[in-house]
Order: structure tokens, then sequence, then C-alpha cells
């Protein structure tokens, strides 16, 4: 397998979730303590080594790609002032990665925005990361998934454990543990009802993909509201030239939900050491008073 030099990021959803936040401002560029969620999701793919992010967008989401471009407006405004960190922080957004964009110009699913990229992926294998997915750790998560892929020379989907009341909301997997958190995928379900679930390892907004994926995905049946389930191919995928699924290391967070957005929000925060023990203080009294 050739190494994993892109990634696709769909980004073209509407946010509803975190409406009204998100009426005018995607949900990507909220922010989490000092950097937009989506920033997160790009570093985590630079440190994996990745160096072309392929946007998945739509006409109301430039910001997204504008956020990673040169501002030169403000860093000649920084320059003068002599912030010479500052600057150097918004010029190094600018060069972390090779920024390319696609449009999705109907939301179909999780599937047909990676089948909108076929194009700018060609014949290489590809990394899939859902932009409102945090993943933190030691080892990047997408990388976790890479160094797998090239050992099997397979396709590779990113899961964890989830509780027993939430497998509903997720694909789940079934499959066989061939090393500690390595599993061989025998098959998925999207969204099963609880007692039908095969495990509790859920995917959760990483793949290594082959190219091979975009025939699939031209077979699958559209579900509800015509949506292509990226899940429906991966399923095919697997029953036919086989996957692998790790169980990946490391802290999460759905920014599009509400309490672990804001959970994000503390977490990153209390990482820094200027702000830490006022920020501790001022939650200790807030919990005081409640």
């Amino acid at each position: 397998m050739k190494n994993i030099r892109k990634v696709i990021i769909p980004v073209a959803g509407w946010g509803t979730r975190s409406l009204p936040a998100t009426k005018n401002i995607p949900k990507e560029m909220l922010p989490i303590y000092n950097k937009p969620v989506i920033q997160y999701v790009v570093e985590e793919a630079q440190r994996a080594k990745i160096e072309d992010v392929i946007f998945v967008t739509n006409r109301d989401k430039s910001v997204i790609e504008d956020h990673f471009d040169y501002n030169l407006q403000l860093e000649g405004v920084l320059e003068r002032a002599g912030k010479t960190e500052k600057l150097a922080q918004v010029r190094a957004v600018a060069e972390m990665v090779n920024i390319m964009s696609v449009r999705q110009k109907k939301q179909l699913g999780l599937g047909h925005a990676v089948l909108c990229a076929r194009e700018l992926v060609r014949e290489d294998p590809f990394a899939v990361m859902v932009g409102d997915d945090l993943m933190f750790g030691g080892v990047p998560a997408i990388g976790q998934l890479i160094e797998v892929a090239m050992a099997e020379k397979m396709p590779v989907i990113g899961v964890m454990e989830v509780p027993f009341e939430k497998v509903s909301r997720y694909g789940i997997i079934d499959g066989l543990e061939v090393s500690p958190g390595i599993f061989r995928v025998r098959s998925m379900v999207e969204k099963p009802k609880r007692e039908h679930a095969p495990s509790r390892l859920a995917i959760v907004g990483r793949y290594v993909l082959t190219p091979d994926i975009f025939d699939y995905l031209d077979k699958v049946t559209p579900g509800h509201g015509g949506e292509i389930q990226l899940t429906d191919a991966l399923q095919a995928m697997a029953q036919k030239s086989g996957m692998m699924a790790v169980r990946m290391s490391g802290m999460r967070f759905d920014a599009g939900d509400w309490a672990e957005f804001l959970t994000a929000n503390i977490y990153f925060a209390l990482q820094d050491e200027d702000l830490r023990y006022e920020l501790l203080e001022l939650l200790k009294n807030f919990v005081q008073f409640q």
C-alpha cells in the first residue's frame, strides 16, 4: 500500500444539532478554547504526516478554506504592532497543509460526500476524518489506523467502545480480535437496536480506505432522504476483500454534542497554565452556588 498522504474531511452538513449557534457560522468554525473545531482535526492529520486536505464543502462554507489561507491584512496589523507571537501563530495555520476543496451540492450522506472527492483522490489510498469528531492522545488517532493499514495492506476503520445505551446512535461492528485492540471485521450494522447490537464497538469518524471504495459506493442503494451511507459500502467491501478495525486510544469529543463541546473547551483551557487556576476557581465558585 502507498503512503497515506491525502485526507477527505466532509464539512458540508448544516450543523443542525448546534443551532442556533450555527445559523450563520459553520459548526466546524465554532471555537474550542482558542482554535476552531476544524483546526484540531487538520492538526491531527498533519501530525500523522498527511499533506493534502480535501474539504468536501458547500457554497456557504468558504470561511473554512479561508481559515487555512494567509490573511495579509491581519498579518500587517500584527507586524506593525510588534505582536510577533500572534503573527507566527496565524501564519503557521496557513502553512499547515495543502488545502483543496470540492462542492457537495446536495447533502446526501457521508458516502456521497466521499464520492464527491473521487477525482481528487484518484488511485491513491486515503484517509477520511469526520470534521466534528475530535480525537486527542499521544499517537494521532488517524495515525493509529494508518499504521495498521500499512502493515495489513487493507482498509481500516476506527472504533471506540461506547456505553450499551448509546449503541443505537452508531454504526457497530462485529469483529474478531486478532491482537490487542485490532479486529478483523466480520460485519457491521448502522444504528442497531440495543438488543441486536453485535458489540459495543462503534465506528467513530476515522477511516483509511483504498480507492476501490468508490466502486462500492456507486452500488449503494440510497436510503432515507436519498442518502448514500458509507457504512453500506464498507460492509460490502469487508465481506469481499477484508477490513480491519482499530480500537483507538485517547480522548474523543463530539463537537456536535453540547455537553461534549463544552467539556472540550474546559479540557483545553485547563492545559493553559496562565488560565488554569483562575478557571478552576471560577468553576468551584459556580458549583457552590448551584
